[in-house]
């Protein structure tokens, strides 16, 4: 007897029709996903927009102000904008914004990186979650908040270390003290490094809890002790988040205005020590400078504003060349 069996065969997909593959092509085929594409694209051009209007209108007044200037704009150590004819500079500016954010930079990111590994990976739930609470009410303080308490807390507890630094190492120079209020630029380098510790700290923390839980184990099969986990697993995958995460704290440190105002005494020379009053940052020197600045004074501001502009630009254009290079440790890949 024959038996004859039947494999049942599935119907061929539908092809989509030239409409359907144009519309998918677009990107877009609903109506809220063209809503959302178009609220999205829309947001980044009104972006570019703004950030060119911005540079535009910087440009334009700082053109007027340079070219009434009397002294090298990059090189002059005065600023004077009430003579005839004005001379101003932001030597001194420069100079002061960059020496004080590495300063920050350099005390705040070892410590946050510390703080954000110790949080995730070895201190107990019970402790990390309170000490995570405190970080992040430290990032929410006022800017003027942190300038009281420098000038009125850190300012006089300096003292002692400007004396150490200056019996132990006043010979090189850098860290001779003259005496008086230490008022100079490592007491503003230790206060921006508190403002900005709790952004480095809050971000490297959030990237080090995305680390794979994977990697991590596999670590720790193969005999490697808790630091080398850290070195090998937590770290690499984490590198270019806490590049972010210390990019986002040196564009504070930048334009800080108002707690560098209270605690530095400026003055328009570059002091080699620093701890000797002087020096002096853009954004301190626009914020004191700007109530009861003429029309070519203002002027004058901007185009050391253009400059600040400039300067975090090119900041953040590093950072992101810097991630790009290392976009296999990004967890993309992960």
């Amino acid at each position: 007897m024959d038996i004859s069996t039947t494999t049942d065969v599935p119907p061929p997909t539908p092809q989509p029709t030239v409409a359907q593959q144009k519309r998918a092509s677009r990107g877009a085929t609903r109506p809220g996903d063209r809503i959302f594409l178009g609220l999205s694209r829309g947001s980044g051009i009104l972006l570019l927009v703004i950030m060119a209007a911005i540079a535009v209108f910087l440009t334009y007044r700082a053109s007027l102000a340079i070219s009434k200037d009397h002294g090298n704009f990059l090189t002059t150590f005065e600023w004077n904008t009430n003579l005839t004819p004005p001379v101003f500079g932001i030597a001194v500016l420069a100079f002061g914004t960059v020496v004080s954010s590495v300063i920050a930079m350099a005390i705040a990111v070892p410590i946050a990186i510390g703080i954000a590994l110790f949080l995730t990976h070895y201190a107990p739930r019970k402790l990390s979650g309170p000490i995570a609470y405190v970080i992040d009410l430290l990032a929410a303080v006022p800017s003027i908040v942190y300038g009281l308490w420098g000038a009125l807390i850190l300012v006089p507890h300096m003292q002692g270390l400007y004396g150490w630094l200056n019996d132990y190492l006043g010979w090189t120079g850098i860290f001779s003290w003259e005496g008086g209020a230490p008022r100079a630029m490592l007491t503003v380098g230790i206060l921006l490094a508190i403002m900005i510790l709790p952004i480095i700290t809050n971000v490297s923390r959030e990237v080090f809890r995305q680390v794979p839980r994977m990697h991590e184990e596999a670590a720790l099969a193969l005999g490697a002790t808790r630091w080398e986990v850290v070195r090998m697993a937590v770290l690499p995958f984490g590198r270019s988040g806490v590049i972010s995460a210390s990019m986002l704290g040196l564009g504070r440190a930048l334009g800080e205005t108002m707690a560098v105002a209270t605690v530095l005494s400026p003055s328009y020379d570059i002091q080699a020590s620093l701890l000797n009053p002087g020096g002096g940052t853009f954004a301190q020197n626009i914020a004191s400078k700007f109530g009861e600045a003429t029309e070519q004074g203002r002027d004058a501001l901007i185009a050391s504003g253009l400059v600040l502009f400039v300067i975090t630009l090119l900041v953040n254009g590093a950072a992101r060349a810097i991630i790009a290079r290392r976009k296999e440790y990004s967890g993309a890949n992960a």
